[in-house]
């Protein structure tokens, strides 16, 4: 597979981006990665808060490869491209994945699903996920970061 392949099939859709596109991605992403900090916040809120994080530079990467995700099982597309974006192994594509599907129980079915322990472990992936975009950025699309 891949991301070519996943437009063949519908899941992407090309797009042509810009810097100031992925500088607003990444502004939200940072601006999420220090809300969900914020004293006395749920685990339910800060998991959510950090998954969006993850998300906005997930999607930062996806719009540099030129794609974003079709509207049907969109989160999941943008977590799941991330091999082919910026080369992340699959433990860490599951990771996101788990935390996925975590979010959407604390966001649609039940208060409270979410631990401290859990809202941290995402707080830390979405940060390590943030890092590696921009690095992956600087290397292989350093004009998108011009602004």
């Amino acid at each position: 597979m891949s991301l070519r392949s996943w437009a063949q099939n519908g899941w992407l859709i090309e797009h042509k981006t810009s810097a100031g596109e992925i500088a607003d991605l990444l502004r939200v992403a940072e601006r999420d990665l220090e809300d969900c900090r914020t004293p006395g916040l749920s685990a339910d809120w800060q998991l959510g808060i950090a998954y969006n994080a993850a998300l906005q530079a997930a999607t930062a990467a996806l719009a540099a490869s030129g794609y974003r995700a079709s509207r049907e099982r969109q989160h999941y597309r943008v977590i799941q491209s991330l091999p082919f974006t910026i080369g992340v192994h699959a433990d860490f594509v599951m990771q996101l994945d788990q935390f996925r599907k975590k979010r959407n129980i604390s966001d649609y079915e039940r208060a409270g699903a979410i631990s401290d322990l859990e809202a941290k472990e995402m707080i830390g992936l979405a940060h390590k996920l943030n890092q590696k975009v921009r690095d992956w950025l600087k290397l292989n699309h350093p004009q998108l970061l011009k602004d």
